[in-house]
């Protein structure tokens, strides 16, 4: 008999109010094989929408994703749209799957359109959300980005004002941008993708559910057929002896993460 899959979910902000039901919603999509679960930092921004949030996340959900991989996860999903450290999290990772939103929804979208547009919070969002956009090679099939004037922790403080604000965009995308499918740019925008890919008529990218998808394909061609991360290169791992002459695991108080 096959084992469960474990997918570890990291919302890599504090606790928010609401992380529950964003439990809920996520279980509702995974396959009956899959375990999977939503862990939050001990610390730091309740949001990252500053470069200066972002930065102060990094040693505490690199290690994180590590943790996962010596409790057994198959696959860890870096939960924001930014994509924040993903590059560096594979790089740690021996066998584990890592993926995030940004990534898993651009190569969904481009499978299903030849064109697509983002739609984003704020115009803060825009710079390195276009800059992620490019440096994943789907650069020519960008229409557009929207925007709401909606912040992270207002999406569903204000259910109904979101959806108005997105059916508004989401329009002006597809009528005007010349989009042929759209990728909602923050996972805080889960669950309003299936009534409005209704409304407007093209896929809606829900990019909470697209990295659970991607990572569970992920998980299986591994398993399969030996497919996983190369460590010819770009994504080569630290030395092993050079990570404990540097004392991280002392300096940084993550007793044994290092250890076999």
């Amino acid at each position: 008999m096959n084992k469960n899959k474990r997918i570890l979910f990291i919302n890599p902000v504090k606790e928010v109010e609401g992380e529950e039901y964003m439990l809920d919603y996520i279980r509702s999509a995974v396959d009956e094989s899959v375990d999977i679960n939503v862990a939050s930092l001990g610390r730091g921004p309740m949001h990252l929408e500053y470069h200066y949030y972002e930065a102060l996340i990094g040693v505490d959900m690199l290690h994180m994703v590590k943790k996962a991989e010596k409790d057994g996860y198959d696959a860890a999903i870096i939960g924001c749209f930014y994509d924040p450290f993903l590059r560096e999290a594979r790089e740690i990772c021996d066998h584990m799957v890592v993926t995030a939103p940004a990534e898993s929804s651009l190569i969904i979208a481009s499978s299903l359109g030849n064109s697509f547009s983002v739609i984003v919070g704020r115009r803060k969002w825009i710079p390195v959300m276009k800059e992620n956009v490019f440096k994943y090679g789907f650069g020519e099939k960008l229409a557009s980005f929207r925007v709401l004037g909606l912040g992270v922790l207002d999406f569903h403080a204000d259910e109904n004002r979101t959806r108005d604000r997105l059916i508004q965009e989401a329009k002006e995308a597809v009528d005007n941008d010349g989009a042929e499918c759209l990728i909602l740019g923050c996972t805080m925008q889960f669950g309003f993708y299936r009534e409005l890919q209704e409304i407007v008529g093209v896929p809606v990218i829900d990019v909470t559910l697209a990295p659970i998808k991607h990572a569970e394909m992920l998980i299986e061609v591994r398993d399969r057929f030996g497919w996983k991360v190369s460590k010819k290169g770009g994504y080569e791992t630290p030395p092993l002896d050079e990570i404990r002459r540097f004392d991280i695991e002392g300096q940084y108080c993550v007793k044994g993460l290092w250890s076999k």
